[in-house]
């Protein structure tokens, strides 16, 4: 009895290590492993057991005894990751594109109960939901969206097909597109897009970079004119500071040659050095005439130096004679008669030269 019990462990144990490797699970009663009272169920496995036909009990990893003829597994379940290969197939997009698309399962068996009696093969009506699923998917969005939005197409599928496989025991945990063959005419069309694009992101980079470079010149030469208007305001400013300082200079020097020569005239021969004075600048003055112009007005004796001299002088002695402000207004007959002597002189002076 204890060696037919340690053969079946035996083979047990081989199958079991086969199942491991690689070897598809077989729910056959003759893949199946017969009771031998005692059994070792291996780890991430679930050995569904039927007594006289009915579900009894689902054995756990570890030694478990049943009781022949009563016991029977019926099915083995892998509670490991399991891998699926869905094949290639066709499936039209919103645009009416016909694409050949392919792709991974991952899924793993939640439940053993559900999975052994809830539906037959649970890896068939995985891998047809599957497939249904993404046709499904694929014909809600257009050739550009599929590409751009695979990761979102991914999670749809996958939740469509927990949504179906619950009642299955089964748990989708990712769906991966592996390929996506599209048409020989509709890849040159997209190349064609392609190179469109390039073309419409170079124009627009190059009208960029062109109208970039106007703004800088415009701005450069926007500051230009600034600093150059700001260049001359203050060249303005200290020009007209440098006439008002030479105008206050100028002014200054004057009033210093005027109270200098009024100093002078009040000494003695004052008088002589004025007159000598006023004979040189007419003499200067009459040397100058018709330089700068054709039409002159020239005194009736031109020549007579003395009398304008005299004339000069009449005329300062009688401002110098001119009453201080606030004294009585009193003038002496002989100042008046010599100013008013003056005044007919030179009115006939003029009057003369009208007439010639």
């Amino acid at each position: 009895m204890l060696a037919r019990a340690a053969r079946g462990t035996g083979a047990l144990l081989l199958r079991g290590s086969l199942q491991a490797s690689g070897c598809a699970t077989r729910r056959a009663s003759s893949g199946l492993p017969r009771n031998t009272v005692i059994l070792f169920v291996p780890q991430q496995e679930a050995w569904v057991v039927e007594r006289m036909g009915r579900f009894h009990r689902i054995l756990e990893p570890g030694l478990n005894i049943l009781i022949p003829v009563l016991d029977r597994i019926r099915y083995v379940q892998s509670l490991k990751e399991i891998v699926i290969n869905v094949p290639e197939q066709s499936a039209v997009t919103l645009d009416n594109v016909t694409l050949q698309i392919d792709g991974v399962l991952y899924l793993r068996i939640m439940d053993p109960y559900k999975a052994s009696y809830g539906v037959e093969d649970p890896e068939y009506a995985v891998t047809q939901l599957a497939q249904t699923t993404m046709r499904s998917e694929l014909g809600k969005l257009s050739l550009d969206k599929v590409f751009r939005e695979r990761e979102s197409l991914n999670a749809s599928i996958v939740d469509a097909i927990n949504q179906a496989a619950d009642c299955w025991g089964i748990r989708c945990l990712r769906y991966e597109i592996k390929d996506i063959h599209v048409p020989p005419r509709v890849k040159e069309s997209m190349q064609m897009q392609v190179e469109a694009e390039r073309r419409k992101r170079a124009t627009v980079l190059e009208s960029e970079g062109t109208r970039e470079s106007a703004i800088n010149v415009a701005e450069g030469k926007k500051q230009a004119q600034i600093l150059a208007s700001e260049a001359e305001k203050a060249e303005q400013i200290n020009q007209a500071a440098g006439e008002a300082s030479a105008v206050l200079a100028k002014a200054k020097a004057k009033a210093e040659a005027i109270r200098i020569l009024a100093a002078a005239l009040t000494q003695h021969n004052g008088d002589s050095a004025a007159s000598l004075t006023v004979a040189e600048q007419y003499v200067s003055a009459f040397s100058k005439l018709a330089k700068d112009s054709n039409t002159i007005l020239l005194p009736s004796n031109p020549g007579d130096v003395t009398s304008m001299v005299a004339q000069a002088m009449g005329v300062y002695g009688a401002l110098t004679k001119a009453p201080a402000p606030g004294a009585p207004h009193s003038v002496s007959s002989g100042s008046s008669r010599d100013v008013q002597s003056t005044d007919a002189s030179l009115d006939e002076e003029l009057d003369r030269v009208k007439l010639s």
